[in-house]
């Protein structure tokens, strides 16, 4: 039973109009048709989303004694852009095909090339859109952060936390690219990848940034809960993410039944597997694993492995392990009573989700 301490549904709308507002008039010409897909993929990719980072931020605020004022929905809102930016960028990267239950960015404007009939390839013409319109989010994360009305004594503050967090970010689509080229990975090496592609940049560093925001300094405290709670609740968070790109429904998912599988995600779970199975089990993952294209038979193998050598329940194990860790971590730091209900409560959502 949930009890919405976090305020999900408030959040939402206000993260929502906060996008809204700023998307509608940030391209040059908002009137012009040839630059109208840039805004409207944009925003339709926007549209959808748990909003978790906007929370953490939110909550970190709250929990250090922020007041509920319009501007730090613009500024934690801002956290979407820089989301959708890395979605589009790893859809590219993946050659993923939906996203959120919709064709990936790159898909819909190789799909314009192909409908209007121009010249030269239409698969390289959607690349390089997608490209370009996630580099365009990427920006437009930083003005919205910058513009987001907060004080400029704040904003100062927290921004080597900001510019930190991006960069891990880009390290961590890097690293992922290497993890897959090498071709053979450890639970060490994928945890890695995953703290620096997902679990900080979902977790730990928006919930730093709602706290320096508030306070306009860094407390060791606050460092404890970023780290004690937030790290392991983003580990916890990508683990969840992990076993998702697998078992998920593609109902809930929004992307086909095994993708991770089809792409060849080198994860933990995949990283527990290859340790624990026999060597003909094995040669069956590493021979299946990056196969764009395995069928439900194929899946359904590799599930079966995973579910036998008994990586999927270790990496369930690991979720609640992490899970408890935080929450202890949480009850030690000095934030508000409703700030420690509400990020207990996404602590929880964030890792049992199904989407």
């Amino acid at each position: 039973m949930t009890t919405d301490a976090a305020g999900m549904d408030v959040l939402r709308t206000r993260v929502e109009q906060a996008l809204g507002e700023f998307v509608a008039r940030r391209l040059p010409d908002p009137g012009d048709p040839e630059l109208a897909p840039l805004s409207t993929f944009a925003a339709e990719l926007l549209a959808g989303g748990k909003r978790l980072r906007p929370a953490f931020c939110y909550w970190g605020w709250r929990g250090a004694g922020g007041t509920d004022v319009p501007e730090i929905f613009t500024a934690a809102a801002s956290l979407e852009l820089l989301q959708a930016s890395a979605l589009v960028h790893d859809d590219v990267m993946d050659r993923s095909d939906l996203r959120r239950g919709m064709p990936s960015a790159h898909r819909r404007f190789q799909a314009i090339h192909e409908k209007s009939g121009w010249h030269g390839s239409a698969a390289q013409f959607g690349e390089g859109a997608a490209i370009l319109l996630g580099n365009l989010l990427l920006i437009w994360s930083g003005e919205m952060w910058r513009t987001s009305g907060l004080s400029r004594e704040a904003l100062d503050a927290a921004q080597p936390v900001h510019d930190h967090m991006r960069t891990e970010l880009m390290c961590g689509q890097y690293l992922d690219l290497l993890e897959q080229a090498h071709g053979e990975n450890t639970f060490e090496s994928a945890l890695r990848v995953a703290l620096f592609k997902s679990g900080k940049y979902s977790v730990e560093q928006p919930l730093r940034l709602g706290l320096v925001l508030a306070t306009a300094e860094l407390a060791p405290w606050m460092d404890e809960l970023c780290t004690g709670f937030g790290t392991r609740v983003g580990i916890a968070f990508q683990l969840r993410d992990d076993i998702l790109g697998v078992f998920g429904d593609p109902a809930q998912t929004g992307k086909p039944a095994g993708d991770d599988l089809r792409e060849g995600k080198r994860t933990m779970l995949v990283a527990r597997t290859l340790a624990a199975a026999s060597p003909s089990a094995a040669d069956t993952v590493r021979r299946l694993l990056g196969d764009p294209g395995l069928d439900e038979d194929g899946v359904e193998t590799l599930r079966q492995i995973i579910a036998e050598t008994g990586a999927l329940q270790e990496c369930e194990d690991l979720i609640g392990d992490y899970l408890t860790r935080a929450l202890a971590g949480l009850d030690a730091a000095p934030v508000t009573a409703q700030a420690r209900a509400a990020l207990t409560e996404l602590a929880i959502a964030a890792t049992s989700r199904k989407t």
